[in-house]
């Protein structure tokens, strides 16, 4: 299953350049990133080409992070796609803790990336290919 990487950031200056010069030093490459504002903190949450080492590197440099399971679902950039992926979890009382995605150019492909909650406990990987997604394993994310 493919991880994500959740790191809490202190909000000041510079603080986001020592965490993305960490992950330069080991070669992991940031494919995707996310950051949301918490007042004095911040959440950073990051697909890199090697989270576990990207984990161990700034976790060994005092960074608070943690590795999070999540679904990375190709969903094709046409119009009605992601209400059609959304529709199929909500019937299914699947429950999305988070998510952001992003459209790779130039074949227009989409990627979807979801923090499912309780998702050992579902049947979301198996609710997504029956509604028509293809669903990435780590690798394939993380080479996009």
């Amino acid at each position: 299953m493919a991880k994500q990487l959740h790191i809490f950031v202190e909000n000041s200056p510079g603080r986001l350049k020592a965490i993305t010069e960490n992950l330069q030093k080991i070669g992991a490459n940031i494919r995707a990133f996310a950051i949301q504002d918490r007042g004095d903190f911040g959440l950073m949450k990051l697909i890199v080409s090697n989270p576990e080492q990207a984990y161990l590197a700034l976790a060994d440099k005092g960074c608070a992070c943690a590795l999070k399971d999540v679904l990375a679902i190709s969903v094709p950039d046409s119009c009605g796609n992601l209400h059609k992926l959304l529709s199929a979890l909500a019937d299914n009382k699947i429950n999305i803790i988070d998510a952001h995605g992003f459209v790779l150019q130039p074949n227009n492909k989409g990627v979807c990336i979801l923090e499912i909650e309780n998702i050992t406990q579902t049947n979301a990987e198996s609710v997504v290919k029956n509604a028509g997604f293809e669903i990435l394993d780590d690798q394939q994310l993380y080479n996009l």
